[in-house]
């Protein structure tokens, strides 16, 4: 008799003990079996959350059945970076506290806002459309002096980091106190010294971004232009033309090649037609176009274009003549190639 009551308490012990090891496992053991990124939405359920951990967990259904015995319901929206042998456990608290992990979050120049936009949009929550909104918001532009074109200078190409669920608003307040904090005392003093603004080193610095790739003809390329303005002659510069074709035909048209009736484009960036600056950038130039405009070279160019001997690199000229006889190997070379347009 007594040995049936110690084996039936013993078989009472080892039932127990397996029914709180398979408790303990479900809420403590380790529930994920590979790394991963979890993005979730404002309107993702548990059950979306359950479908996605198929891939990346031991048993997706222990998950909500953790999360029922917690109480948890309503995960918060965020990029949640799942680890290997993460429990159950730990994944609910940190969905429901919406301890996400930041990320870094990069853009190279882009020619317009609307394609900023979009570029940003494939890397956080919020779509293009709130974004453009938030950019082109009228009392934003006007307490900081800009406008639905000016307002794109103060998105420099860079990496930044963030959370995936910033909002429109605070990404833009982010950009524009990084921007704030991009124009320090020493580059403010170095525009003064050009008789420059700020908004204007970053209009030339667009323009010679377009002009030309290589970094190392950067602080050329702005001298040149400065000299221009110095001399009060127009700018004459290929991608304010290029600028303005694509506001008339569309800004997906192509232009390989500037034709003299694209100088006659009645617009305020029309460069030939008008001395100056234009009104604005004309795209989004990064911190090398910038920096090679504050950082100007000076020298006694006053012409140039591009150099079919090096491909990528622009022909400098000091006279007229020697610009007409660089201009005619150029033009002969791209007829070579048969680029009309």
């Amino acid at each position: 008799m007594k040995k049936k009551i110690i084996y039936t308490f013993v078989a009472i012990l080892i039932i127990g003990g397996m029914f709180g090891y398979n408790y303990y496992q479900k809420i403590f053991g380790q529930a994920i079996t590979k790394e991963h990124v979890l993005f979730i939405t404002s309107t993702d359920s548990l059950l979306d959350i359950k479908k996605e951990l198929e891939a990346y967990s031991n048993s997706p259904e222990t998950f909500l059945w953790v999360a029922a015995k917690k109480n948890f319901s309503k995960p918060k929206p965020g990029r949640y970076i799942l680890t290997e042998g993460m429990s159950n456990n730990d994944l609910v608290n940190m969905l429901r506290s919406g301890r996400q992990t930041p990320f870094k979050l990069s853009f190279n120049n882009q020619d317009t806002l609307e394609k900023f936009a979009g570029r940003i949009a494939e890397q956080i929550e919020a779509d293009s459309i709130s974004l453009l909104n938030s950019f082109k918001d009228e009392k934003f532009l006007k307490e900081n002096n800009l406008n639905d074109k000016s307002v794109l200078q103060i998105f420099t190409p860079n990496t930044y980091e963030f959370y995936w669920t910033v909002s429109p608003d605070k990404f833009r307040t982010k950009m524009l106190v990084s921007y704030k904090r991009f124009w320090n005392t020493n580059r403010l003093q170095k525009a003064k010294k050009l008789n420059l603004t700020k908004d204007e080193v970053i209009t030339l610095a667009s323009i010679v971004q377009k002009e030309t790739a290589q970094n190392s003809e950067r602080p050329i390329v702005a001298g040149l232009y400065l000299n221009r303005l110095n001399k009060g002659w127009p700018l004459q510069a290929d991608p304010t033309i290029i600028y303005c074709v694509k506001e008339v035909k569309g800004q997906d048209y192509v232009v390989k090649r500037v034709l003299t009736i694209d100088l006659e484009i009645n617009s305020p960036y029309n460069t030939y037609k008008n001395k100056g600056l234009p009104p604005t950038l004309i795209s989004m130039p990064d911190v090398s176009a910038i920096d090679g405009v504050l950082n100007a070279e000076k020298h006694n160019y006053f012409y140039m274009c591009a150099n079919v001997d090096k491909l990528g690199y622009h022909a400098f000229a000091k006279s007229l003549a020697q610009h007409n006889r660089n201009a005619a190997k150029y033009h002969q070379w791209m007829n070579k190639q048969k680029v009309n347009r």
